[in-house]
């Protein structure tokens, strides 16, 4: 398959060594654009199959950029995922289903300024958290980008709070000389009401 951008190897290289994807899985991609991590959880997930309704994978993904349409995929093309509006048409979309895999590739636009462009993608990161407590099915994963900084081990004990297993990772697609990696968590426990 021929994937839209290079970092389809990154993920590709996280399923290879953690099996991220099932088939039938209902899979959320945040910061989608231009679709390669979209296009590998269509094909991974089963969401190109044809079927009875629920029986397939689902994919949504989002991006503030526009998104050509991907195959399997509903895609929400300038559609910022921090917005409470953007949230609530991807609960619509869902249409009561859980969410097996949240996926987010977002990053801020960087300034240069080391701790302000970290602070930004934690930001964005927790975004993220916050919407997969409300919609992941217990026993659901979750991969986020971060950069390398002071405030990624807060991040990560917050998430040893809802998933039993939390590890940083670096593909190695990833330059080596890039702070960029990935928190990779799974098994959510679910939050106690």
């Amino acid at each position: 398959m021929n994937y839209r951008c290079r970092s389809s190897f990154k993920l590709l290289e996280m399923d290879d060594q953690y099996n991220l994807f099932q088939p039938g899985q209902v899979v959320i991609d945040c910061g989608a654009a231009p679709g390669s991590w979209s296009q590998i959880a269509a094909l991974k997930a089963g969401a190109q199959d044809e079927g009875v309704e629920h029986s397939s994978g689902m994919v949504i993904s989002i991006d503030r950029l526009p998104i050509y349409p991907i195959p399997g995929a509903t895609t929400l093309g300038s559609c910022d995922f921090t917005k409470p509006e953007t949230q609530e048409k991807i609960k619509k979309l869902l249409n009561g289903r859980q969410v097996d895999l949240i996926l987010s590739d977002m990053a801020p636009n960087a300034t240069g300024i080391k701790s302000m462009d970290h602070e930004a993608i934690i930001a964005l990161a927790y975004s993220v958290i916050r919407f997969a407590l409300l919609v992941s099915r217990v026993g659901a994963s979750l991969v986020v980008k971060v950069w390398e900084g002071r405030e990624l081990i807060n991040l990560q004990k917050e998430l040893h709070r809802f998933y039993k297993v939390v590890r940083l990772v670096k593909p190695p697609a990833s330059r080596s000389d890039s702070a960029e990696k990935f928190v990779l968590a799974r098994d959510f426990v679910g939050i106690k009401r």
